[in-house]
């Protein structure tokens, strides 16, 4: 079980735990597999995350990042360890932080390019 982002999510996952509103009214029941509709509903209430069953961060960026070259994942890293170098990595917000920023750099400026960038 893992709190995954909204934007991991896919249909077929199963909610670990219920999904709770900012008023705290359950939007949908842990044991429920998730369909297009449920992540429209949950992007409507504004959900961020959500607990999965069976899936947690480290897999989900496993799998986004296999595809890539090692170089490639590499100079992403290097990227943003520079911008990260006066943030402790130790604490878990900034290390999620460092993980979306290095999926994003390498979406916005590596997908595809020559690793000379």
């Amino acid at each position: 079980m893992g709190k995954l982002n909204l934007d991991e999510i896919q249909p077929g996952m199963v909610l670990a735990a219920d999904v709770i509103d900012r008023n705290g009214r359950v939007l949908l029941k842990s044991g429920l597999e998730v369909n297009e509709k449920h992540l429209k509903i949950l992007k409507q209430w504004g959900v961020t995350e959500a607990d999965i069953t069976g899936v947690d961060r480290e897999v989900i960026t496993a799998q986004a990042t296999q595809s890539l070259a090692p170089e490639v994942l590499a100079q992403a890293e290097a990227h943003c360890a520079d911008l990260f170098r006066h943030h402790d990595l130790q604490l878990p917000v900034n290390q999620e932080l460092f993980r979306l920023s290095v999926l994003r750099y390498v979406n916005q400026h590596l997908q595809g390019a020559p690793s000379d960038n």
